[in-house]
């Protein structure tokens, strides 16, 4: 008789820690009936009673969920489901970030081009033969 107590004490501190939980991490719009506070109180007063409560009549029930699905809680709307994206998934800051680099990158080049033809026309002026007409800076 004393492992069936201890079972159901377990039991009991388990089911308090899920409510407890759940409660916690429940958005507002989530809760019903009570503040989160007077809920939160309710559970740690009253593990076992206060838990049920939360469960039955606390939290909104799922709503357009399979019957035994294993996620509980309601399906989000569109708006709620918007998150904001990390840098590296968001599609349009890659494109920025890609467009913003090739244009440096081009710029670059073009500066390296232009001075690697200024050198050489130096280096052809000091050995004394002029400059090629396709190795001029375009103006």
């Amino acid at each position: 008789m004393a492992r069936l107590y201890v079972l159901l004490f377990v039991v009991q501190i388990v089911l308090g820690v899920c409510a407890l939980i759940s409660c916690l991490s429940a958005e507002e719009g989530e809760i019903k009936a009570l503040p989160r506070i007077a809920w939160v109180l309710i559970i740690l007063f009253f593990p076992l009673l206060g838990s049920i409560a939360w469960f039955v009549a606390g939290r909104e029930r799922a709503v357009g969920r399979p019957a035994g699905s294993p996620f509980p809680g309601r399906i989000p709307s569109t708006r709620e489901r918007r998150r904001p994206v990390a840098p590296d998934d968001d599609p349009e800051f890659l494109r920025s970030i890609e467009d913003g680099s090739r244009q440096q990158d081009q710029e670059l080049f073009r500066r390296w081009e232009e001075d690697l033809r200024r050198r050489e026309d130096d280096l052809r002026r000091r050995e004394g033969e002029p400059p090629r007409e396709e190795d001029r800076p375009e103006v």
